[in-house]
């Protein structure tokens, strides 16, 4: 479904399937329209039986020249128009993961970069990347293990190994946005300056959004800032 008409210019896609949470959707969408009203929006609806798999087709469900994908479990709090710039002169702009070593996956080794896939500037000059994260997402093992509060769980697969596979087989660097740009607060505890993107299904601080805004005036002094408990 699209919130807009389609058109070729520069917009936002998400993309759900199952039981997604349209609340946090709505969250996301209206964060979005405090910064850029003029940006439409599509989101395309996949099957129920859709993976994490399927977002490696994102260059294909866009009905942009100029896309931002964004997780359903983002909130913009700042301007956007620099990730954009940065995918038209490269084809695609992200942010290393919050995990930068895709070796924690079962079908890599070495210290191939994972980059985190739930913010993603693209254009179709990107293609010949989207091709190979396409292609190679379904056969790769993108198993992992991970701890949370000393228990030892396994993710059984995710996008984000296709993609990596993909930045080293095609030798297509995105450009690297830094952690401003999808910012993990579960990870990321501390940054620099203004915050652009917070990925998470909890809600930004009051206190947070505030320092933010005060972080965004034009000559402000740029302060290291951290999460408090």
């Amino acid at each position: 479904m699209s919130d807009s008409p389609r058109t070729d210019g520069r917009g936002v896609l998400y993309i759900v399937w199952g039981k997604y949470d349209r609340a946090i959707l709505e969250r996301s969408t209206e964060s979005l329209r405090a910064y850029h009203p003029e940006l439409p929006v599509h989101v395309e609806t996949l099957p129920a039986t859709a993976t994490l798999l399927d977002k490696s087709a994102m260059l294909d469900m866009t009905p942009f020249n100029e896309t931002l994908f964004l997780d359903i479990d983002t909130v913009v709090l700042g301007t956007l128009d620099f990730g954009f710039e940065k995918a038209k002169q490269f084809g695609v702009a992200a942010a290393i993961c919050e995990c930068p070593r895709a070796r924690r996956y079962g079908g890599i080794d070495g210290d191939m970069v994972e980059y985190n896939t739930g913010v993603l500037f693209f254009t179709a000059k990107a293609r010949p990347l989207f091709e190979a994260w396409k292609r190679i997402a379904p056969e790769i093992d993108s198993s992992l293990h991970f701890m949370i509060d000393g228990q030892l769980g396994r993710m059984p697969l995710n996008d984000q190994a296709g993609f990596a596979a993909a930045v080293e087989e095609t030798g297509m660097q995105p450009f690297v946005l830094p952690q401003n740009w999808n910012f993990r607060p579960k990870w990321q505890k501390s940054w620099y300056g203004p915050l652009k993107i917070w990925h998470d299904y909890s809600a930004p601080p009051e206190a947070l959004v505030s320092h933010n805004d005060e972080q965004r005036r034009p000559g402000v002094v740029l302060l290291s800032s951290s999460l408090t408990s």
